[in-house]
């Protein structure tokens, strides 16, 4: 699952790929840029801006992506054979001399001037792994509504950006409680440590080919993905419910022992535990 460290780390592939180097291979399978032709260019860098892919190229344009929950770049060298999906899923075929690098099942793509960068990533909150990151503003942003659940808040790329439903679950377990705790009655001492709890999970993890947030040998995560499995702390059973808006909700993890707050309520309804 796509989150900050892994867009970092594809960022870092792409650039180390790419970067300084004159295309000579530019193919666009998607109608809206069927006869865009980047030959010819260079790339400049590429860059990760919370979950977003920018790929800066000469002569002021940059190549927006963004990998949502199935998209992928992948890298191969000259003459090596792409295997990253069917053929009818790549979006995308940028290449040098030595490198050519193949986006699959991109939901987000488009080429605009570097300029105008802003008007897709400038609604960002400080990123976690980016040179703007402000554990002060993100605090700021995050305590703005109160009374919304954290783990939405956490999700809420406008607040800080960077984190997953992955990093959302295991924040919350590692902070201690719910993720439908409102985030105004998060003690004030958990709080503050939220943001450099947070950083330095993705910070471990962006260099990392399997992502962990426990220390333990053998169990990479503490409550992701493992329900009905006992607690790693505690041995009770970790639930699973949906949280979200509606439109987007997304299973959500938790030990009901370690984690105290509210919780969903069979009705649906979330409750006081």
């Amino acid at each position: 699952m796509p989150e900050g460290d892994t867009v970092w780390q594809t960022a870092r592939r792409l650039h180390g790929a790419l970067a300084g180097e004159v295309l000579i291979r530019s193919d666009f399978r998607v109608p809206r840029y069927a006869t865009v032709d980047l030959t010819g260019r260079r790339v400049l860098d590429v860059v990760s801006r919370g979950k977003h892919l920018l790929t800066r190229i000469e002569g002021g344009l940059t190549l927006h992506s963004h990998l949502r929950m199935d998209g992928s770049w992948k890298v191969f060298a000259a003459g090596r054979r792409w295997s990253g999906g069917p053929a009818h899923q790549i979006r995308v075929v940028l290449g040098s001399a030595d490198r050519t690098a193949v986006g699959y099942r991109l939901p987000v793509l488009e080429l605009l001037r570097t300029a105008d960068e802003h008007h897709v990533v400038g609604h960002l909150g400080p990123d976690l792994l980016g040179p703007d990151w402000d554990p002060a503003q993100a605090l700021a942003n995050l305590l703005a509504d109160p009374a919304r659940p954290l783990g939405e808040a956490l999700l809420d790329q406008r607040n800080l950006a960077g984190i997953g439903n992955v990093y959302k679950c295991e924040l919350c377990f590692l902070l201690g409680v719910t993720p439908w705790l409102p985030v105004g009655d998060l003690p004030a001492e958990r709080a503050g440590k939220l943001p450099a709890l947070a950083k330095k999970l993705l910070e471990a993890n962006r260099d990392r080919p399997v992502r962990a947030t426990t220390g333990l040998r053998g169990q990479d995560l503490f409550v992701y993905g493992r329900a009905p499995r006992p607690c790693l702390r505690c041995n009770t059973s970790v639930r699973v419910a949906d949280q979200g808006d509606g439109s987007r909700e997304r299973p959500t993890y938790w030990c009901p022992t370690c984690q105290r707050g509210p919780t969903p309520a069979p009705s649906g309804r979330t409750g006081a535990r």
